[in-house]
């Protein structure tokens, strides 16, 4: 007899508890492998596989649930209801789902995880309490709170390990099947005590009243075996088919792997051929163009960025006479001659350090011996930062343009001294007056003197003074002779430091009485604290008579206003002008043009060789030459560098 008030005590077939084991085992293990499977495939192979692997997984999990309940042994007859069963079954499988399309994602969070344990282990809880809730018997359940709250917290943490250790087994390697097993024990045992922690929160009352036995119906042994075979080949076949389909899988990557090495290797081939020709093409244009560098007729070398050669051409090793070894580096400095040696290296180190091009004229030593006049150029070449990788450079033979060069020049020197002399003629009244004017205060002065000396009484301080002005008056003349002494001289240019402002003076001194005889007005504006520039003194105050003697002679039929000559100095920025004007009929538009070209005169006396020869001496000086023209007059400029 059952009492009505106590719990009916029930009992656990061991058997049928190792079998549930088992199965939980089965199905997590076949959880483990599904879950590479789903994250694997792709399209509708990979629906096909999470809905084959739900369905497999979830009546995995429930069969575990069934087979552990029909281990428990009451002593009242129990039954099912089918139905119910049924719910409980089609619960696990939508767990299972959900859990294989979270741990199928690129990424699992912490969130994401734990958002899913507690969906999954709410819907294993869920599958068991409902497959509970399919039993018929003489009896009424009670829940014991805290075991209920127990086990679905176990659910949850079983599905929070679930959800991780599928996730992090999803790819196939070297020790993942023993951990795929370990790690299945460990999620069977956990599955399974949550079920038994649900089955020992429930108690069985004995009732009076008959249970409802409506689609309901009772599991024999030979079913209950029937259930724990069919799950254990359902676990099974899916463990097989997966590995099929890795093996598989594998088969398939294998190829593609080969068909894409095949595609890398003809690739490669094509590649090393384009590149075995390229590198034929290349041999053969470096072939040619050093060909070409050695045929041209210049002595061709590069140089590297800290400006040490590195090539040479065989043309300049033939001139030279030296091997390609000794001329490389800095001992190239040594073929140069002697006194260009040093300036030109120290030009080429500066174009080094600045990467600006370079040009550099420098004796050369030819193999006899001879040295021979050479023009250097390099430019430097840059890579896409701007940084100079190498110098390319090239030494021209003009030893004949320099000897054409020197040609002229004397010739030009001779021009110049005809022109200076022919000058000097024209102002030959001028000139004189310059030395009488001295001369005649020396005699009057002289016999000044005299006369003191033949009274009986001289006066010592009027001899003194008179004395004094004779002097000056010699030394004056003196002056003025050795200017035009100068003038006249037939010397090679000589470049000194020159005061511009002193230059002004002495011109105008010794053209001070043919502006007098002329009727012109002189006036001076003269900047203070010019800097001196380097010059040859005659030729500039060749080219300062030249200009004011045209100034002059612009000015001879003036009558209709007064005849003014301005000269100017000033300094702008690294240069000193000088400018000179006059207040005449000004420059001939149609003729302006040509005023400094030889031969061009527009005076019947001249011979057209004076603003020609003025601009020479100028740009050899490194400066301008230019005129500028409007009613007031013409205004002749020309600078000169101060550095």
């Amino acid at each position: 007899m059952i009492s009505a008030s106590a719990a009916m005590t029930g009992s656990y077939d061991y058997l049928q508890v190792v079998l549930s084991v088992v199965i939980a085992i089965s199905a997590s293990y076949a959880a483990l492998d599904l879950g590479g499977r789903v994250t694997a495939a792709s399209g509708w192979v990979r629906r096909a596989w999470l809905i084959g692997g739900a369905t497999a997984m979830g009546f995995g999990i429930w069969s575990m649930h069934f087979t552990g309940m029909l281990a428990f042994r009451l002593p009242v007859l129990v039954s099912y209801s089918w139905p119910t069963v049924l719910l409980s079954l089609l619960v696990a499988i939508s767990a299972s789902a959900f859990a294989l399309y979270v741990v199928s994602r690129h990424e699992l969070g912490m969130v994401r995880a734990l958002a899913g344990s507690v969906i999954m282990g709410s819907g294993i809880a869920a599958m068991h309490y409902i497959g509970m809730a399919a039993m018929r018997l003489a009896a009424v359940f009670r829940f014991h709170p805290l075991l209920v709250t127990l086990s679905v917290a176990f659910a949850i943490a079983f599905s929070f390990a679930a959800l991780i250790l599928v996730f992090d087994l999803r790819e196939e390697t070297k020790g993942t099947p023993s951990r795929k097993i370990a790690s299945a024990v460990v999620m069977g045992a956990a599955v399974s005590a949550m079920h038994y922690t649900g089955m020992a929160s429930a108690s069985f009352m004995p009732s009076t009243v008959a249970p409802g036995l409506s689609h309901a119906a009772s599991v024999s042994s030979l079913g209950n075996a029937g259930i724990v075979i069919v799950t254990l080949i359902v676990l099974v076949t899916v463990v097989l088919t997966s590995a099929v389909d890795r093996r598989l899988a594998s088969q398939r990557a294998e190829l593609e792997r080969g068909r894409e090495l095949a595609t890398i290797n003809e690739e490669l081939r094509k590649e090393m051929l384009e590149r075995q020709r390229a590198e034929d093409a290349l041999r053969r244009s470096e072939d040619q163009l050093r060909l070409v560098i050695d045929t041209i007729p210049a002595l061709v070398w590069s140089a590297s960025p800290d400006g040490s050669l590195d090539f040479l051409n065989q043309r300049w090793l033939e001139y030279t006479g030296i091997s390609s070894e000794r001329g490389l580096g800095w001992a190239w400095a040594e073929e140069l001659h002697p006194e260009d040696r040093e300036g030109f290296v120290n030009a080429w180190r500066s174009a080094v350090a600045t990467g600006e091009p370079f040009e550099h004229d420098v004796r050369v030593r030819r193999a006899d011996g001879e040295y021979r006049w050479f023009s250097k150029r390099a430019v430097p070449l840059r890579d896409e930062l701007g940084h100079i990788v190498k110098w390319y450079g090239t030494t021209t033979d003009i030893e004949d343009r320099k000897r054409a060069e020197c040609a002229l020049q004397e010739a030009q020197a001779g021009l110049s001294h005809v022109t200076r002399v022919t000058t000097m003629g024209e102002l030959a009244a001028a000139i004189a007056h310059e030395v009488n004017q001295p001369l005649a205060a020396i005699v009057t002065n002289a016999n000044f003197c005299l006369r003191q000396l033949a009274s009986a009484t001289p006066n010592s301080d009027k001899l003194r003074e008179a004395i004094s002005e004779i002097v000056n008056d010699g030394t004056r003349a003196s002056a003025v002779i050795s200017r035009i002494r100068a003038l006249l001289q037939k010397s090679p240019p000589e470049r000194v430091a020159v005061n511009v402002n002193q230059i002004i003076q002495e011109v105008t001194i010794l053209l001070r009485n043919e502006m007098t005889r002329n009727r012109v007005s002189l006036r001076t504006d003269l900047a203070a604290d010019l800097p001196r520039v380097s010059g040859d003194p005659v030729q500039l105050q060749q080219v300062l008579i030249n200009l004011v003697m045209n100034g002059i002679d612009a000015m001879r039929s003036l009558a209709h206003r007064p005849r003014e000559l301005l000269i100017k100095s000033a300094k702008n920025h690294n240069e000193v002008s000088i400018q000179v004007q006059d207040s005449g009929a000004g420059l001939d538009p149609e003729r302006a043009e040509h005023i400094f070209e030889p031969f061009f005169t527009t005076k019947p006396e001249g011979i057209g060789m004076g603003l020609s020869i003025s601009r020479s001496i100028v740009e050899s000086h490194g400066g301008r030459l230019w005129a500028e023209s409007d009613s007031k007059g013409a205004m002749f400029q020309f600078t000169l560098p101060t550095k």
